[in-house]
């Protein structure tokens, strides 16, 4: 029997170590949020994605990427996982409520958003859930958008969809719709920012530079590339992140060609060690720069100073660039000219929209133009990254540099307080 008279002791929490600990701005993240009028946000959001719709002059939306879900009702829900599995949808109608379907056992977890209408148990019909009954879950699956389309449609049957299998195209086009991109408006109404939402990518880029803070103090002869990045991973979870796209840190050799993903190399001294965040943090928000640093132990070469002072100088260059008004097609004719032996290399784009994620607008080099450029302004409110790669072919190691900026009144300003221009050596 337990005497309930003598004094009751808690556990002590578990001590967490210098690298998992969360900073004290993960202490302050709920009072940044409230400084954020989330509300507004989630409204303003959906009001821009219809106004798109209604250029578009279609019914409504069927959205099933969890990111335009997200941005058009703020309903999140394992969203990684639904990225490749589509087991939930929503039915974004141009003018009435919002119907948002919910695998059956997680109806609780987006009821109660200002932003839906209703929730309603999905109809998954993808063949991993449906099996041999794929034809008579689609069916089913596309009468109920039919139906939301002729309630909230009137007489427009035209539908924007922003991904469906080949099979549910069919069957919601054999029930008399006309099929649209959905992507197109969709992308559109995220790139201009509202107010609200800078400050949400304000509030993730403070939890990025957390967490690229902590990899350059760790950054250190004998720690693997996978243990690096892995510390940029649990910072953000640390400091109520999401997730992060991509695998892109290398070191040494393995940073030229870039896009080669970290692994279990160990990094030695004077190593080249360059990395892209990709991250999507609090609120559902990217941060999206990209440093390169030197592994203490040995100075940088000759070759890494050259190097890096090329990619500083095409980010600068180009950041100088945007303002409000400036075109797609000026920017690309304008920007800054890579030398040569750098050139079959470069990397995919100068510069790139970015929001919940990577976003538009993509702009070619100028050489790319005519193959896959089109035409378009900058606006204020506007975020990008602003990008380099300087590595020749067969070359010993590249620098990898990318700045994410907002576009003001009176040009790009940087969001990120990461060192950038102060050099590639780590001093110990």
């Amino acid at each position: 029997m337990v005497n309930t008279s003598a004094p009751q002791t808690q556990p002590s929490p578990p001590q967490l170590s210098a690298l998992v600990s969360p900073s004290p701005l993960a202490f302050d993240i709920d009072a940044r949020r409230r400084r954020i009028n989330i509300e507004r946000m989630r409204h303003e959001r959906l009001a821009r994605f219809r106004t798109e719709l209604a250029k578009l002059d279609v019914a409504g939306a069927l959205l099933a990427d969890p990111v335009n879900i997200r941005y058009a009702t703020d309903a999140r829900n394992m969203a990684v996982w639904s990225l490749h599995s589509i087991a939930r949808y929503a039915f974004v109608p141009t003018d009435g409520p919002i119907v948002l379907f919910e695998m059956g056992s997680t109806l609780h977890v987006t009821r109660g958003l200002s932003t839906l209408g209703e929730v309603r148990p999905s109809t998954p019909w993808t063949f991993m859930i449906a099996m041999d009954r794929i034809d008579e879950k689609c069916a089913r699956w596309a009468d109920e958008i039919v139906d939301l389309v002729q309630r909230h449609g009137r007489r427009n049957r035209r539908l924007a969809v922003d991904r469906c299998e080949p099979l549910g195209i069919q069957f919601l086009m054999d029930r008399g719709l006309t099929i649209l991109d959905a992507q197109q408006p969709m992308e559109i109404a995220r790139a201009i920012k509202t107010p609200d939402e800078v400050d949400s990518m304000k509030l993730v880029m403070d939890v990025c530079d957390e967490g690229v803070r902590r990899m350059r103090a760790a950054l250190t002869p004998g720690i693997t590339e996978n243990q690096l990045w892995g510390i940029l991973h649990e910072t953000n979870i640390a400091h109520d992140g999401e997730w992060i796209e991509c695998r892109l840190l290398s070191s040494g050799p393995r940073t030229n060609p870039w896009y080669q993903e970290c692994g279990t190399r160990v990094i030695q001294a004077g190593d080249v060690v360059g990395f892209d965040t990709d991250m999507v943090g609090p609120l559902g928000y990217i941060a999206d720069i990209s440093r390169s640093w030197i592994c203490p132990g040995k100075p940088p070469s000759d070759r890494h100073r050259r190097l890096y002072d090329i990619a500083q100088e095409q980010i600068r260059f180009n950041v100088e660039l945007l303002r409000p008004g400036v075109g797609f097609r000026e920017f690309s004719e304008k920007a800054w000219n890579i030398p040569a032996p750098y050139v079959p290399q470069r990397y995919l784009s100068p510069i790139h929209g970015l929001g919940l994620v990577d976003e538009y607008p993509v702009i070619p080099y100028p050489q790319d133009f005519a193959e896959w450029g089109s035409d378009g302004v900058f606006v204020e409110n506007m975020v990008v990254s602003v990008e380099s790669y300087v590595g020749e072919v067969g070359g010993q190691d590249g620098i990898k540099l990318e700045e994410q900026v907002l576009i003001t009144d009176s040009g790009a300003v940087p969001m990120s307080s990461s060192a950038f221009y102060d050099g590639i050596q780590v001093d110990r």
